[in-house]
């Protein structure tokens, strides 16, 4: 990661609380918060410890309460791998986004199920839009609408079926990024960017709903002259902000340097970081790697890394409205290093995740408890690309 229906004074408090949040948060990024010193970094959770609530960690959003962690976890248990299990659990109790169903799929259904589950536990779910005709550049996860008039239909049905209810989207992961470093058609290109356009504005268009536009990750546009740019196109001043390091590894460190420097050049547009991942930082793959694919994809399921931050909006920085889980641990990048194809539930690097130690020196600290209630601030108005070295990972 909805609506929490609480009766009219609970919600006229709410209201109050957002508008101010709002409010503090634009003239906080306005007035120069970039060179007020940051504030320290909570350090990713522990991958010891039990789920969301049992060690004391509050998040707003919603965590799928029979995913497939859960579900493996049981599996594992009734085959006596007790300790494996209890892992597993430790990434069942997270919020974790749900990537809305594409290719074709129609996701009124699936969406409309979501946002009511998570309206009636008092949570905001996480969705993912990731459909844009001409995905991923031919790559692990090539596929997306047929065409711009089936991408049309798609966003108005996935938006339906969010209705009314609360919900944060982040849009099309990778999608402005490749824009940017022209790996698409001639047509794809010409039409991309007013389809990204139109895909804010569709779900901007529900009231309860937050948008946030894919702008990549530190590793891949360097010219974010450029990279601002292809965002303003595409609709970011509409949108409550950007995403970065979505299915990648790049520390929160150097992605909200990264990203600050972005925000600048959109007039202090607010963002999110995908930290599900990243608690070791990017793969460095050694001389001599048995297991590295062509190409030296060191994104795509590279060994040893670790979870991350869970998902929390208190990030300690007014510009920073949330770190999520945007990848979902355990689901594949892509048929690389022995994987199942992208997106396919890979449960031994999910279980690698949930054990890695953290880095080390790093502290157990964590953000503070937060309100299930923290609204999403508003974003103030806001040469040659350099692509990413192999590529980025994959749904």
């Amino acid at each position: 990661m909805l609506q929490r229906s609480r009766g009219p004074a609970r919600r006229s408090r709410v209201a109050r609380l957002t508008t101010r949040a709002r409010r503090g948060a634009v003239v906080l990024a306005c007035a120069g918060a970039a060179l007020l010193p940051r504030p320290a970094l909570p350090a990713p959770g522990p991958p010891a410890g039990a789920g969301a609530g049992d060690d004391g960690w509050v998040s707003p959003f919603w965590a799928e309460p029979l995913g497939r962690p859960a579900r493996q976890a049981r599996v594992w248990e009734e085959r006596g791998r007790e300790d494996d299990a209890e892992a597993l659990r430790r990434l069942a109790g997270r919020p974790t986004a749900v990537w809305m169903p594409g290719d074709g799929d129609d996701p009124r259904e699936r969406v409309a199920r979501v946002v009511e589950d998570a309206e009636r536990a008092g949570r905001i779910p996480v969705l993912v839009a990731y459909n844009v005709p001409h995905r991923d550049c031919g790559q692990y996860s090539s596929g997306g609408a047929r065409d711009a008039a089936a991408y049309r239909a798609w966003l108005a049905r996935a938006a339906e079926g969010i209705g009314v209810h609360r919900a944060w989207v982040v849009l099309e992961p990778d999608a402005v990024a490749h824009w940017v470093s022209g790996c698409l058609p001639a047509e794809a290109a010409r039409e991309r960017p007013a389809l990204l356009a139109e895909a804010v504005r569709t779900f901007k268009a529900r009231p309860g709903v937050s948008v946030y536009l894919d702008a990549g990750n530190p590793g891949w546009i360097a010219d974010q002259g450029a990279l601002a740019e292809a965002l303003r196109r595409a609709g970011v001043a509409e949108a409550d902000g950007f995403a970065l390091n979505v299915s990648n590894f790049h520390t929160t460190a150097g992605t909200l340097a990264y990203g600050d420097r972005l925000s600048d050049r959109l007039g202090g547009a607010h963002y999110v970081i995908d930290t599900s991942r990243n608690g070791n930082g990017p793969y460095v793959p050694p001389s001599r790697d048995p297991g590295k694919p062509p190409g030296d994809e060191a994104w795509c399921n590279p060994p040893g890394r670790a979870l991350g931050t869970p998902p929390t909006t208190a990030t300690g920085d007014p510009r920073v409205d949330a770190f999520l889980w945007v990848k979902r641990p355990g689901e594949s990048d892509g048929a690389c290093r022995g994987a199942p194809p992208a997106g396919q539930w890979w449960a031994e690097y999910a279980l690698g995740l949930a054990t890695a130690a953290p880095p080390a020196g790093e502290s157990a600290a964590r953000p503070p408890a937060e309100s299930t209630a923290a609204p999403a601030p508003q974003p103030a108005p806001g040469g040659a690309p350099v692509p990413a070295p192999t590529g980025t990972p994959r749904l």
